[in-house]
């Protein structure tokens, strides 16, 4: 089942293939065989929209689909859930929600493309999976969830502090007494460009390559190019994100009243160093 709500205080005109845009947000693309991530941003108060039908009907697949990969996210996810129910923000065409669905734990997300949620919808035929179209920063939905989260370096999609300060406020909100909030991202690169530099590759394959450009350190932007090559030469896709500290997401959490509960350095529970590229952090709600 998917809820159609209005999304209060953004401007949605529509686009010329009948896509919606608004004030927030859009996702990052990339071809599925590159181990990348999925990306909502904010851009001058308009969605480019990066997720409609077209992206849609071949997102799914890629490493991060393997059972590898899923199957420690969903241990934990369900552990975490217990016999209570899960809410996931941005939940893209169910890659988590449906496994976590069929491990029986309850589970309802945010997703603001409507191509992807239909998508979500197509492989969930039974409706076990209650899907909210709307921006993860400020849309509510019914009822409070043991567990609220958002994998795959999403909270960098939303470009500005206080947008990410909401997105925690809206988790907290959405949580019982003693349940969890957990974002997996991943520590930004800056340690690792050389003195003067500003960019780094983060992918390269066979006909693709992808590099960060990290464009203001002050506001902690950076943009996304990912060039592919292909049949009518080589073509470039931006995308802007916000990149956030370990130790700033913590203030945040603090702010929407939680307290860091683990950190880890990947769903393996591995212990989180100073040289850990990512981190999967869990917050918890006062009981």
């Amino acid at each position: 089942m998917v809820e159609y709500p209005p999304i209060p205080q953004h401007r949605i005109v529509a686009t010329s293939d009948g896509r919606r845009q608004g004030a927030r947000p859009c996702r990052r693309w990339t071809p599925k065989w590159v181990d990348l991530m999925p990306f909502q941003c904010e851009h001058d108060g308009v969605i480019e929209d990066h997720f409609g039908e077209k992206v849609a009907a071949h997102y799914d697949g890629g490493p991060m689909f393997e059972p590898e990969v899923l199957g420690p996210t969903v241990d934990l996810l369900a552990e975490l859930a217990g016999d209570g129910e899960a809410l996931e923000f941005a939940m893209g065409t169910g890659r988590v929600a449906i496994p976590l669905a069929n491990r029986g734990v309850r589970v309802s997300g945010i997703e603001f493309s409507t191509a992807m949620a239909d998508r979500l919808r197509a492989k969930d035929p039974s409706n076990r999976i209650k899907v909210t179209l709307g921006d993860m920063a400020t849309t509510r939905v019914q009822g409070r969830f043991r567990l609220v989260y958002l994998v795959y370096n999403t909270i960098g999609n939303l470009l500005t502090q206080d947008s990410q300060v909401a997105c925690f406020a809206n988790a907290a909100s959405h949580l019982e007494p003693g349940g969890y909030f957990l974002i997996e991202v991943g520590v930004p690169d800056l340690r690792r460009l050389p003195p003067g530099e500003d960019a780094r590759v983060f992918s390269h394959a066979p006909g693709y390559v992808g590099y960060d450009r990290y464009t203001d350190f002050v506001t902690q932007q950076a943009m996304s190019h990912h060039f592919v090559a292909n049949a009518r030469g080589v073509e470039e896709t931006r995308t802007p994100f916000r990149y956030v500290w370990p130790s700033e997401l913590d203030l945040m959490a603090k702010l929407a009243g939680l307290s860091l509960l683990h950190r880890w350095a990947g769903w393996d529970r591995s212990r989180f160093t100073g040289q850990s590229t990512s981190h999967l952090s869990v917050w918890q709600k006062p009981a």
